[in-house]
């Protein structure tokens, strides 16, 4: 028996959720969700619409609070920081809402240096040096000049994985970063992300109902489901497409109506 090399030993967690649950007044969103997410991995909230995925999303970037449970993120428990270790705690972090969430009035350079500005002390000219670099990264330093509405959809959506590794982020979290784009543009942004993960070691929290972009991407996914009010599925999805003997998992990984 051969003892375990580094690759083959869990990373730790990076997010560790315990007990989670949100209800609006009366009504239950979800609730007993726990699940722990690994640095460096790619992890994939799926599920079908109105399950929770994007305000568990909320939930572990501090916009909501949860009705129960915890969140801890990078060591931290949300619901303990004050306003200090909260800002310290947010430049941790990206996010890449679905829509992109340019300034239409910036162009992409200096849509990606409003965080540099706002977080740190350095001059003009490091702040557009690190823009470039961030606009290189994803395939469009030669569109830094461009105003949002000039370009494609594809592009908005890279743009904004830009602006939200501005800071050099330890963990990204990406809001349905195919919605709306054509099956090969997708498929683009897909390596894209796998790409970025790799190379720069960030982990990536990605919420999404996009099949194939799950199967692309994810190393391990939960499932939410709407009926149940919480998690039923937890694990890489491939396994999950072709093992899980839950009828709603089976279901959705072969787009078999139930």
């Amino acid at each position: 028996m051969t003892a375990a090399t580094d690759a083959d030993r869990p990373k730790e967690p990076v997010i560790q959720v315990r007990g989670l649950a949100k209800r609006f007044g009366p009504r239950t969103l979800f609730r007993d969700v726990s699940f722990d997410v690994r640095r460096g991995e790619i992890f994939v909230i799926l599920g079908g619409s109105g399950c929770g995925k994007s305000t568990l999303l909320k939930l572990l970037i501090g916009l909501l609070e949860p009705t129960a449970g915890q969140i801890d993120v990078l060591g931290e428990d949300w619901a303990k920081l004050q306003d200090k270790a909260r800002r310290s705690l947010l430049q941790r972090i990206g996010v890449m809402w679905q829509s992109g969430a340019l300034l239409g009035s910036f162009n992409l350079a200096e849509n990606v240096e409003i965080p540099i500005e706002a977080h740190t002390a350095l001059p003009p000219e490091a702040r557009a040096l690190i823009s470039r670099a961030k606009l290189g990264l994803v395939g469009l330093r030669d569109a830094a000049g461009l105003l949002p509405a000039e370009i494609s959809g594809g592009m908005l959506k890279r743009a904004g994985i830009a602006r939200a590794m501005a800071l050099d982020p330890e963990i990204l979290f990406l809001d349905e970063p195919s919605a709306g784009l054509d099956p090969i543009t997708s498929a683009g942004l897909d390596k894209l992300i796998v790409s970025l993960a790799r190379e720069t070691g960030t982990t990536f929290v990605v919420v999404t109902h996009e099949l194939q972009s799950i199967l692309a991407i994810g190393d391990r996914c939960i499932m939410l489901d709407k009926e149940a009010q919480g998690m039923i599925a937890e694990g890489d999805p491939r396994k999950l497409r072709d093992e899980s003997e839950h009828p709603t998992v089976r279901a959705f990984f072969r787009r078999e109506a139930m």
